[in-house]
């Protein structure tokens, strides 16, 4: 489907330790099939924690812990839940002027807005982000040092006016940052702290394909996805001959990730100068594998005549369930646009009119979460 190729899969990264982010992502899409049309996911520290789509209409908790704020604090899902409704139609008709501003008369279009705000619980200091992109391309993005938005494209420079000229709107953002987001985030942090700050250590193995193919070093069952795997040899860092894959999400919540090293030039005799080393964040220990032949699982095996034969145990269940989630998880919280690598969204937003009015009248978003 075209609107996967919009998003990044759950733009899962690693966090430095004690930073903590929530964030809120909003999208509309246009003649998409079989999917809502406008979507809100939030997430603290990367894991879904509630999502509204336009088919239900109404706030649905991702964790257990959330029912005990909406238990606490029941005014909370309700107003969240209205904000969702009276969104819906504002998005909508953004995606309409930005339909008619690229000329585009039909097809598959997605809007999506990202924002929210990263605080350090060590420093006490906030950061806030917001971005807006459309079709998978930056659309505005907000500097958040001067309280400004920049436009990448020509066609979002009407757009750009609009906002830096709306003087409330900007000093509005700057509240969000400093009160509003920072007072959500640590309070949601102390319901889902037993969840959230827990560390499970993996399970490691070595896997290898055919005979002449890469050994994986594969790792699965750890938390929290900040985490880190490498090859090295003779007790140094290898950033040759390997390739680093993905952090993926289990079907427990638990993530996987593997590295390939390539060992093709590599003789046998040399196998005992190499070891997989797995990280994870906020434990001392590492978890380090020794290169050993004998411990190799393989999807192969020799029959009798020493031709390749069948399958001897490679764990290809796990790596295929975890695609399988992937995929699901993707767009069942609409994950982010590829736009965002390596980027900070911005929080906040506030769709133009159709004429990207800036007066009074103008109709405005402010997502106070």
């Amino acid at each position: 489907m075209k609107i996967l190729v919009f998003l990044v899969l759950l733009g899962l990264h690693s966090a430095a330790a004690g930073i903590h982010s929530l964030k809120y992502i909003i999208t509309v899409s246009s003649q998409v099939p079989n999917f809502p049309e406008f979507v809100i996911v939030a997430m603290l520290d990367d894991v879904q924690i509630y999502h509204y789509d336009s088919n239900t209409r109404r706030l649905e908790p991702k964790q257990d812990w959330m029912n005990r704020v909406i238990e606490d604090d029941p005014q909370f899902w309700e107003s969240h839940t209205a904000r969702g409704l009276g969104y819906h139609q504002l998005f909508k008709d953004y995606i309409e002027t930005l339909k008619q501003r690229f000329n585009q008369t039909g097809g598959i279009h997605v809007f999506q807005w990202v924002g929210g705000c990263e605080w350090d619980h060590e420093t006490g200091e906030v950061n806030g982000f917001r971005q807006v992109g459309y079709d998978g391309e930056d659309f505005l993005s907000w500097d958040v040092k001067t309280n400004t938005w920049i436009a990448p494209k020509q066609q979002a420079v009407i757009t750009k006016n609009s906002w830096n000229n709306d003087k409330a709107q900007l000093a509005y953002y700057k509240h969000t940052i400093n009160q509003e987001l920072p007072y959500w985030l640590k309070m949601l942090m102390n319901y889902g702290r037993s969840s959230l700050m827990r560390t499970e250590l993996p399970s490691v193995s070595l896997l290898q394909k055919t005979p002449s193919s890469p050994v994986s070093c594969f790792a699965t069952g750890f938390y929290p996805d900040r985490a880190e795997i490498f090859w090295r040899k003779d007790g140094e860092e290898l950033h040759e001959d390997v390739e680093l894959g993905e952090i993926l999400p289990n079907h427990d919540g638990s993530f996987q990730m593997s590295v390939e090293l390539d060992l093709s030039s590599v003789t046998p005799e040399d196998w005992r100068r190499y070891e997989c080393v797995f990280h994870l964040s906020g434990v001392k220990d590492n978890i380090i594998t020794k290169l050993d032949k004998t411990a190799i699982q393989t999807n192969w095996s020799k029959t009798g005549d020493g031709r390749d034969g069948g399958s001897s145990g490679f764990p290809l269940v796990a790596v295929i369930g975890g695609v399988v989630v992937l995929l699901l998880l993707v767009v069942g919280i609409t994950g982010y646009f590829l736009w965002k690598k390596n980027k900070k969204g911005k929080e906040g937003f506030k769709p133009a009119s159709t004429s990207d009015s800036s007066s009074e009248n103008s109709q405005q978003i402010n997502l106070k979460t």
